[in-house]
């Protein structure tokens, strides 16, 4: 796995040719109990690594779309599913937790539920004060900036979406955002939040 900008988070990735972007999980490795989120497969090195690093006791799904490897994962390591509330009825794989607006997961993990994807409800994660990782609704198809899902994509309510991601730009140490889908934004994610939800046309 690829360290990112912390010391105790790990990424690793999987071309997607059809939208020539990479999907990430992103492994959060902590005192409690490693955490990963919305888990690709894994490689044998990567799996080795995740083992020399302690393995995996609890996976985060920030929604239905994201399963991905977790149910060979949670399998291999013994780890506890945790999926977004807003979907317990109908969710594809069975969690042990269900996680909603506000909820702290973990000590220094908050969530919030973003309005208007292609799944009610879905996740985003706030890592301390400065790192948000997000499932489908922000993503970054081009290096250095953000984007929003598309109705092509599966956007159902852009006045909605808009709303959510609006409630970021109240975080004053917000500076990294790791996106399941696309390019990590490393620096200036506050900035390019702001240009996000701004009205007028995206690229």
């Amino acid at each position: 796995m690829k360290r990112l900008h912390r010391k105790d988070l790990y990424g690793w990735s999987e071309f997607q040719e059809p939208l020539n972007i990479d999907f990430n999980g992103v492994a959060w490795i902590r005192e409690g109990g490693n955490l990963l989120i919305d888990p690709l497969p894994m490689s044998d090195h990567d799996r080795k690594h995740l083992r020399e690093l302690g393995g995996a006791a609890h996976i985060l799904l920030t929604n239905s779309d994201h399963v991905r490897g977790t149910v060979d994962l949670a399998r291999e390591f013994g780890a506890i599913i945790l999926g977004p509330r807003a979907e317990r009825d109908d969710f594809p794989v069975a969690c042990s937790r269900w996680v909603g607006e506000g909820d702290v997961v973990f000590p220094g993990l908050v969530a919030f539920e973003m309005q208007g994807s292609k799944t009610p409800g879905e996740l985003a994660l706030l890592l301390g004060e400065d790192t948000l990782i997000t499932g489908d609704l922000i993503r970054a198809h081009r290096a250095g900036s953000l984007m929003m899902l598309s109705r092509e994509q599966g956007l159902q309510d852009s006045a909605r979406a808009v709303a959510s991601i609006e409630r970021f730009l109240s975080l004053p140490r917000l500076a990294h955002v790791i996106p399941c889908d696309g390019w990590p934004l490393f620096h200036d994610a506050r900035r390019q939040m702001e240009v996000l939800v701004r009205p007028g046309p995206r690229t």
